[in-house]
């Protein structure tokens, strides 16, 4: 069994937690940014985006989707990974501050409870058709596209295992 707590310094959190640890950190003045996938194959588009997404603020929290919501979105056969594994991957990068599970396939709860000045999400994504923009809005927020870079998707990574 792994144990999510060594090596990742703590930075695994519940969901529960997570309004907590984000009002102390808006009292010390820190901009708090979120981002949320699947994360299930970690390849160099992940960790350029996460890059790209911490340099938008000071505190980096990404939403790994469960296996249920991965299961939900992604369909049969998808994770590869578990969940467990996802946030231990994503928590070793030195960019990411906190991750956090969370259970739905949209990340409406997990936004609510971090209450970010900026959430990211990927270049195959518009603002206006997001889900979460008019929540992240209501709470003074703001939406950040960043570009993807090309030639890296898990979809790719997954169709080359295939192959052989």
């Amino acid at each position: 069994m792994i144990d999510s707590k060594k090596g990742t310094g703590g930075k695994i959190v519940a969901l529960n937690n997570l309004p907590s640890i984000c009002s102390k950190l808006r009292s010390q003045g820190k901009t708090i940014v979120t981002t949320n996938g699947a994360f299930d194959i970690l390849h160099v588009g992940h960790v350029k985006y996460l890059e790209s997404a911490k340099a938008l603020g000071d505190i980096l929290i990404v939403g790994i989707n469960s296996d249920k919501s991965v299961r939900k979105l992604k369909g049969k056969g998808r994770p590869i990974n578990s969940e467990k594994s996802r946030a231990i991957v994503i928590a070793s990068l030195q960019c990411v501050d906190y991750v956090c599970i969370f259970d739905h396939h949209l990340p409406l709860e997990f936004i609510s409870k971090a209450i970010p000045k900026v959430h990211v999400k990927g270049g195959d994504y518009l603002k206006k058709n997001l889900p979460e923009t008019p929540l992240v809005k209501s709470i003074g927020g703001s939406i950040k596209i960043i570009k993807f870079e090309k030639g890296f998707s898990t979809t790719n990574v997954l169709k080359k295992i295939r192959k052989g």
